[in-house]
């Protein structure tokens, strides 16, 4: 039996067209590693996968190519651009000295009922790890914490994690999904939820911490094009 294409995300409430709610999957898709370094992907190929027309892929495709997140490829489609891991502990190190701080502080500030709005969020995020939707996992998870974010009244703020987000490649989701254990992970959402609206802020920022250090740790993993 064929599984279903995966829905396309609307990211942190904002109103999107179509052809950036393709772009939102598709960086969903990088990040969560099911498009690889490298190999080059037709826009026919693609929208046949995530089930949409080519049209709005191919200009998906080149909004990604804009922020350097794929090459085009004449006659053939676009190649996904490599990461070194240099970058990706220089996107997590500054991801770190922003949302950590940011999201801890929150616990003092954050209305409850904005809080609270996000455990639906935070649900999605543990249910498509039990059923090992990386995609799905990737777009929750970043709704989730633009959402927090967005708390903050910081709108250049989110736009600067949701850029470096982007950049991100977590390769070891895949592994840690077949292994059963993603869903720990994912139930951090919940837990640090649960900590700002106790108006707890030191286990709010132990828990983003933790949290955070998953991206360089669990859910991190030599990427399979470039490494041996």
């Amino acid at each position: 039996m064929t599984a279903p294409p995966p829905s396309l995300p609307v990211l942190g409430g904002r109103r999107s067209s179509y052809r950036e709610r393709v772009a939102d999957a598709l960086r969903a898709a990088l990040v969560a590693g099911e498009l690889r370094t490298g190999e080059v992907y037709s826009a026919p190929t693609l929208a046949a996968r995530f089930g949409v027309s080519a049209t709005p892929v191919r200009e998906a495709m080149l909004d990604l190519a804009k922020e350097g997140l794929v090459d085009t490829v004449p006659n053939k489609g676009f190649r996904v651009t490599a990461v070194s891991e240099k970058q990706l502990d220089e996107y997590t190190h500054v991801r770190a000295l922003i949302e950590i701080p940011t999201t801890a502080q929150l616990a003092r500030t954050a209305d409850p009922a904005a809080l609270a709005a996000l455990r639906p969020v935070a649900e999605e995020i543990v249910t498509a790890a039990a059923a090992g939707d990386l995609i799905a996992y990737v777009e929750a998870d970043l709704r989730f914490h633009l959402g927090l974010l967005a708390l903050a009244g910081n709108e250049h703020l989110v736009e600067v994690v949701r850029d470096l987000r982007r950049r991100a490649r977590l390769y070891g989701l895949t592994a840690l999904a077949e292994q059963g254990r993603l869903q720990a992970s994912a139930e951090e959402h919940l837990e640090l939820l649960d900590a700002l609206l106790a108006r707890d802020e030191r286990s709010v920022h132990a828990v983003m911490t933790r949290h955070l250090s998953h991206v360089r740790g669990l859910w991190a993993a030599p990427d399979p094009a470039t490494s041996g």
